[in-house]
């Protein structure tokens, strides 16, 4: 279902506007380049690779969104003046308008026309208006929004699959819309490789074929290739299946065939596209969970488009929240649920089960110098979310102590665990008990 870019323009055909929603409403070689559209590249140098550390955890709930501390570890890579890892993806500012005289529209009276204004007076549609963030390495940033909210348009103006129209773009602190065709190339083939959510795969080539298929166009040896065609086909979970052909794969399998040609170019990032949207939703989660774990394992860094808010909470370290081209919000899962930015946001989350995505950070109360000095009784990590908590309390019949670092930071009691899971912690109030506990 997916495969990684080659081209080095897409088209710029605006996307068919849409009704505003709610939270509540190609001779062989010919066919290959016609069917297929991947990413090729060579391996990129160890030091981009990135990693992450993470606490021990209690176990979560097979159902529960997977939480920032099962994330794999930190990267070591270069660093800011300020001590903080230099941003995998740095952008600044970034508008893209489909219409006449697009460059028009940032910065002019335009801009704070409504979508019907913009349109009957310029003949022009923002697709992505004034968006900024960075993505850090070895994170998985999650862009979230609902149809027409401009999430792929945003995506893909990152590599400049779709030329943006202002704004500035940074890989590795590399100007990327001052880069020529070449470098593109290079950027798409060696860095960045999308996986789309459509099939890429080409139904006369096995499944070891497929994945190899960008390094054959680089030039790799068949050998070396189909060696690491056959590691990548391993570590999607189809070892067995290396000479069956993608008719003879279900939806999921043939999604990892994908991922597995994406992976197989080594790039430093992987770019989805709402890759599972098209999946029945057994085979979805279980393509989340192979992504969670992929980076878990390796710690690549990862931007995920998705317009599924359990997804986003499920996979990602960050998530930006669009509507109407903008960012509304952007943050943890946790401040995504437990501190919603507006109406909007707060009407997308009223749903989710809070104690599955809050941690005891939320919960937690001040602890008095004798349970801070105590050595006795249950303990609970600080990332623990607030469903763990609940049951180690419940089973030992005392409230637990929250270490960070080996020092007790709060406690956490029956009623401040189910103050949050009632909402009933209010906007700030993890905040105070962190600075009173601290």
């Amino acid at each position: 279902m997916s495969g990684t870019d080659t081209v080095d323009r897409m088209p710029e055909t605006p996307e068919t506007p849409e009704t505003p929603e709610t939270p509540d409403n190609a001779s062989r070689r010919s066919a290959d380049a016609k069917s297929s559209r991947t990413a090729t590249g060579a391996e990129r140098p160890a030091d981009a690779k990135s990693t992450r550390t993470a606490d021990a955890e209690p176990a979560r709930s097979a159902d529960a969104p997977a939480t920032t501390a099962e994330r794999a570890p930190e990267p070591d890579r270069a660093t800011e003046p300020g001590g903080t890892a230099a941003p995998v993806f740095s952008v600044r500012n970034l508008w893209k308008v489909f219409g006449h005289r697009p460059e028009r529209v940032p910065g002019s009276d335009l801009a704070d026309l409504s979508p019907e204004e913009l349109r009957e007076q310029a003949g022009c549609t923002v697709a992505v208006r004034d968006v900024s963030f960075d993505v850090r390495p070895g994170e998985v940033f999650v862009v979230m929004g609902l149809s027409g909210s401009g999430k792929s348009t945003l995506v893909r103006c990152l590599t400049r699959l779709i030329e943006p129209t202002s704004g500035s773009i940074a890989i590795d602190g590399e100007d990327v819309r001052s880069m020529d065709k070449n470098a593109l190339r290079e950027l798409r083939r060696h860095r960045a490789a999308m996986v789309f959510q459509h099939f890429g795969l080409l139904p006369h080539r096995t499944v070891l074929d497929n994945v190899a298929y960008g390094l054959e166009i680089q030039g790799m040896a068949k050998a070396e290739r189909r060696a690491r065609a056959a590691e990548m086909v391993d570590k999607v979970g189809l070892a067995g299946m290396e000479a069956r052909r993608p008719g003879q794969l279900s939806g999921g399998q043939q999604q990892r065939v994908g991922l597995a040609r994406a992976l197989a170019a080594d790039p430093e990032v992987l770019l989805f596209d709402e890759p599972f949207s098209a999946l029945d939703p057994l085979i979805r989660r279980d393509m989340q969970e192979e992504v969670v774990r992929l980076h878990r394992d390796e710690g690549r860094t990862m931007v995920f488009i998705t317009h599924d808010l359990s997804e986003a909470l499920r996979i990602g370290d960050r998530i930006a929240l669009m509507r109407g081209g903008r960012v509304v919000q952007c943050g943890t899962p946790e401040e995504i649920v437990g501190s919603p930015a507006d109406d909007y946001v707060r009407d997308f989350v009223q749903d989710v089960p809070r104690e599955q995505v809050l941690t005891v950070r939320r919960a937690m109360r001040p602890a008095t110098l004798g349970e801070a000095r105590g050595d006795t009784g249950p303990t609970v990590t600080a990332g623990t979310t607030v469903a763990e908590a609940i049951d180690v309390v419940a089973r030992d019949g005392k409230p637990a102590r929250v270490l960070d670092g080996g020092r007790c930071v709060g406690i956490v009691d029956f009623k401040c665990l189910l103050n949050v899971v009632a909402g009933l912690d209010g906007p700030q109030r993890g905040g105070r008990l962190e600075k009173a506990a601290a």
